[in-house]
């Protein structure tokens, strides 16, 4: 019998924990928008779409091609010089008062997160032995945790200093890159393959359609989850709530979806990775429906229970990626946390056009039907063993 190796639960908090901060820094410039309108009374739905998406592009686009340069190199310095690079560039978005210079801070921001992702989720796969489902369920739940305290922790800061209070959160940016330059781990520990361009071109040639579902099952929902971020905090205030009571209702959505990732890892592990993506974006429409089609605390149930469903196929498409292609395990986290993603990114600015010429609540309700979509994108991948099944079945 092989011996497994050791688990090394240590380094993966250290990078869950930076995971969660990384991911929090995210969420940041959906904060700022109810403050920037308050700046700016012309300040449209596009100009926030096009703001939020040109950091989800650059953090997301570029992600794959970290994704092949660290699995022939292995470069451990990009999860700290990224996490510090996004912390200063989000830190001065605040300040500035170019609306141009604004978009392009968020932008070079992007290539920071860009660059941590890839690396991270690699060094966990690495260090979690047989239980790297479990283990990268738990990495990225730190993630959609770190979304969840966005709006709980960003809004109260900057409704009480104003937008220049930006400039004090490049610190935890830069404690946490202290953290992951003394705790990551060594490059020993990831020293890269050199797997030669064609051979990379090959693995994804074979496994291409069933890539091609996962990618699209990924950029309906990236698409969802960032139209949620950017206009929900633009509805709620269109509906008189106030940008504290509006966080705490996005804080709930982000909170139980991050619940959510973990759990639908452990219904993957027992059902499979298809049967959870399929059924839990199917659900969650009607019940982002209920949210909006109800009041009180039955509403906010429904908020609650919406974003659990739509986030508890968050990991388990990561995890799929990495089985499809298992040769390129970066590369797969660039392209479903990041190129995927980045998809879904740039869709959002149509989405916020819809809003500037229908209506925010005519955007909002396509938005709702965008998981029903993914879910039936999410029909044609291919339908593996459980991984539960095939633990006992080798026993």
């Amino acid at each position: 019998m092989n011996q497994q190796p050791k688990i090394q639960f240590s380094k993966i908090g250290v990078l869950s924990f930076a995971h969660m901060l990384n991911d929090l820094y995210s969420n940041y410039l959906p904060q700022m928008l109810p403050f920037l309108i308050a700046i700016n009374p012309n300040f449209t739905a596009t100009m926030a779409a096009i703001l939020v998406s040109s950091f989800t592009i650059t953090s997301s686009l570029v992600q794959p091609l970290f994704g092949f340069f660290l699995d022939r190199q292995g470069k451990r310095w990009l999860v700290h010089v990224g996490t510090l690079w996004m912390a200063i560039m989000l830190s001065l978005t605040g300040i500035v008062h170019s609306y141009v210079l604004m978009v392009v801070l968020a932008s070079l921001a992007g290539l920071g997160t860009a660059a941590f992702h890839p690396q991270a989720s690699t060094m966990v796969n690495i260090l979690s032995g047989e239980h790297k489902a479990v283990l990268l369920s738990g990495f990225v739940a730190f993630g959609n945790f770190g979304f969840a305290l966005g709006p709980l922790l960003l809004v109260p800061l900057f409704q009480a200093y104003g937008l220049r209070a930006t400039l004090v959160t490049v610190i935890p940016g830069i404690i946490v890159a202290l953290l992951l330059l003394f705790f990551a781990p060594k490059n020993n520990v990831l020293s890269g393959s050199n797997t030669p361009l064609s051979e990379v071109i090959k693995s994804l040639k074979s496994a291409s359609q069933e890539l091609s579902a996962i990618i699209g099952v990924i950029a309906i929902r990236s698409l969802a989850y960032t139209g949620m971020l950017t206009l929900l905090p633009l509805y709620f205030k269109s509906q008189n709530l106030s940008n504290v009571a509006a966080s705490h209702l996005v804080t709930i959505m982000l909170a139980t979806g991050a619940i959510g990732g973990v759990i639908g890892g452990f219904i993957s592990d027992f059902y499979g990775r298809k049967r959870l993506i399929v059924g839990s974006l199917i659900l969650s429409t009607p019940l982002f429906f209920g949210f909006f089609l109800t009041q009180g605390a039955l509403s906010t149930l429904f908020l609650a229970l919406a974003g659990a469903s739509l986030l508890a196929s968050f990991s388990v498409t990561v995890v799929a990626a990495q089985e499809a292609i298992p040769n390129n395990k970066a590369l797969a986290a660039g392209l479903t946390m990041g190129f995927a993603g980045g998809l879904g990114g740039l869709a959002v600015i149509f989405i916020g056009r819809v809003a500037d010429i229908w209506g925010l609540s005519t955007a909002v309700s396509i938005i709702f039907l965008l998981p029903l979509l993914a879910g039936m994108i999410a029909l044609f991948m291919k339908s593996r063993p459980a991984a539960r099944s095939e633990r006992l079945s080798a026993r």
